[in-house]
């Protein structure tokens, strides 16, 4: 696989965000470390794998993810440059499940408390979230892969920005999601599913525009320690998510 390699311009955004030392000074190797963590989780290989030539000791590289992603530094950087965006006119909510690996035991906690469940799948990992209308993402949230939609969708909206419209499918289609959304000063259009005595209203041509979210995740999964979860805790494969996310569409 080609190196990837932040440009200037990438990581003067990030740059602002990032922690100092413990001397108050900014690290000057952190446009190399940061790339270097990306082209693992890009190439989905090990840590080790990565060219030491390239982007320094594979320790470095690991250490500097994983301390970080405990600090929810990844999670903070992600949320912040979102944020930038202003607020959306449209959201739009789906999940996307993905295959843990084996070595994704669950860690400490088990695998409950480290969003690891049995599904038609296996052992997987749901992840749930938020974009605008043109599939940019605003907020994640990690799951069992047994959890329904409508059950995670209520935790998720407790973040919902201000908007006008949002978009699901038929798995939010409950009484709760509907009064939520509207609670919070947005339409929902979401398809009715069939068993409903009474149809509320809802625009094919506005739904048109759900399938961004869903490119969205294709997206993620091109990051191969996105498309398939190898990390034991929870708290690190969000961070990787969110950093994936963050070099995808706000940089």
């Amino acid at each position: 696989m080609d190196h990837f390699w932040l440009t200037d311009e990438q990581f003067a955004k990030i740059a602002p965000h990032l922690p100092t030392d413990t001397r108050g000074k900014e690290r000057v190797d952190d446009q190399r470390v940061i790339s270097g963590i990306v082209h693992v989780l890009k190439s989905g290989g090990r840590w080790a794998d990565a060219p030491r030539e390239v982007y320094g000791p594979k320790k470095t590289l690991y250490n500097r993810f994983v301390r970080w992603a405990a600090k929810d530094v990844w999670v903070g950087l992600f949320e912040t440059l979102a944020q930038s965006g202003g607020p959306p006119a449209q959201v739009l909510i789906d999940s996307s499940a993905v295959k843990a690996h084996r070595c994704a035991s669950g860690g400490k906690g088990g695998k409950q408390n480290q969003a690891i469940g049995r599904s038609r799948g296996g052992r997987t990992t749901k992840i749930h979230a938020l974009t605008d209308r043109l599939g940019r993402p605003l907020v994640f949230l990690l799951t069992g892969g047994q959890v329904a939609d409508c059950r995670a969708g209520a935790l998720l909206l407790e973040h919902l920005p201000a908007c006008s419209i949002l978009l699901a499918d038929k798995g939010y289609d409950s009484d709760a999601i509907r009064r939520q959304i509207e609670a919070s000063g947005a339409a929902p259009n979401i398809p009715p599913k069939a068993n409903r005595r009474w149809k509320p209203c809802f625009s094919p041509v506005l739904y048109r525009g759900r399938n961004a979210i869903e490119r969205m995740f294709g997206r993620l999964k091109d990051f191969r320690r996105i498309a398939t979860r190898y990390d034991r805790l929870a708290t690190n494969y969000l961070a990787a998510v969110c950093l994936a996310a963050t070099v995808s569409y706000w940089l």
